[in-house]
């Protein structure tokens, strides 16, 4: 009975995957990261392969573009624009189509961070006075709302993978510190409480760690566990390494460097071992942000598993 049960599963596992290979062969492109490129005289946002291959220019506009956040699903990139005389957030399709503003006032809004059930987008406002702080809005643009609340500057939100937390970089304590709060903004605490600068937080796929970026008398590449704790250097060389992002599988950082002469994009293992440098121009390359198909987050929030449901199958 139990041979007719694996055999019939069996049966079952085949017909579906060759049904939907290949549709899942033709929607699954290589992994990309968009980065920002000084290349073309002002800052645009472009995307390439995870190798460094087929380099693109996606915004391809005369205004500066910066800030790369994907949608989950990997359909939209949110990033900041001066296309409005002032910073905007905006938003385009992956391919760089479809190009428009999802704010639009005169304070000045960056630094977008697309929340991961693709829902909302938290970012970083001046709207409310002078310094920096934080708010969230609809995937549209829709009802902005402000999370953080202080005399000081709050900015570089991350959200955490299950979305329930927001990291993000604060001088409250008299210098940088990487802070994080619930979601609502509400359990704001202090993970890195160090003399010196800390910045750029960025979440492992698995929630469990945080890279960031600490400067003395360079930048360097950090890593954490989500509560502050057991922190770690990982590029500990004389030049200035910068904008960890994750693999979505987290297997690897890509970053920014300065170590062959300007800023260019590397990747390195998850350890900090086997650097390597992904693009090569005499302007500068920075922000990279991470995007892989086989780790796509469906429009609901809930990942694709199709392939992994064959494999328990068939077992």
């Amino acid at each position: 009975m139990q041979r007719r049960y694996n055999l019939a599963y069996f049966i079952l596992a085949s017909v579906i995957a060759l049904v939907l290979t290949p549709l899942m062969v033709g929607a699954a492109p290589p992994a990309q990261i968009a980065f920002v490129s000084e290349r073309d005289g002002n800052r645009q946002i472009y995307a390439m392969d995870a190798d460094g291959g087929n380099q693109r220019n996606l915004t391809n506009n005369p205004f500066h573009n910066w800030d790369p956040s994907w949608s989950p699903d990997g359909k939209r990139i949110a990033f900041t624009s001066s296309k409005a005389r002032n910073q905007e957030i905006h938003v385009m399709d992956a391919d760089g189509g479809n190009q428009r503003n999802l704010t639009n006032n005169r304070a000045f809004d960056f630094l977008p961070s697309w929340s991961p059930d693709g829902k909302r987008i938290a970012f970083v406002s001046m709207r409310g006075g002078r310094n920096r702080q934080i708010y969230v809005m609809g995937a549209n643009g829709s009802n902005p709302r402000r999370l953080s609340n202080n005399d000081f500057d709050d900015w570089n939100p991350a959200w955490s993978p299950d979305g329930k937390r927001i990291a993000f970089t604060s001088s409250r304590a008299g210098n940088q510190e990487i802070y994080v709060m619930d979601a609502d903004g509400g359990n704001q605490r202090n993970l890195t409480n160090n003399p010196r600068h800390d910045d750029n937080p960025s979440w492992s796929p698995d929630g469990k760690r945080i890279a960031f970026v600490r400067a003395g008398r360079n930048r360097e590449i950090y890593v954490m566990d989500a509560d502050g704790g057991n922190q770690q250097n990982l590029t500990n060389n004389p030049f200035s390494d910068r904008d960890p992002s994750w693999s979505p599988d987290g297997k690897r950082i890509a970053f920014v460097s300065n170590r062959d002469g300007n800023r260019d994009i590397y990747v390195m293992d998850a350890d900090g071992s086997n650097p390597q440098r992904l693009t090569n121009n005499r302007r500068n390359d920075i922000n990279p942000a991470w995007f892989d198909p086989a780790f796509a987050v469906a429009p609901a929030g809930k990942k694709f598993t199709v392939w992994g449901w064959l494999k328990q199958v068939n077992r």
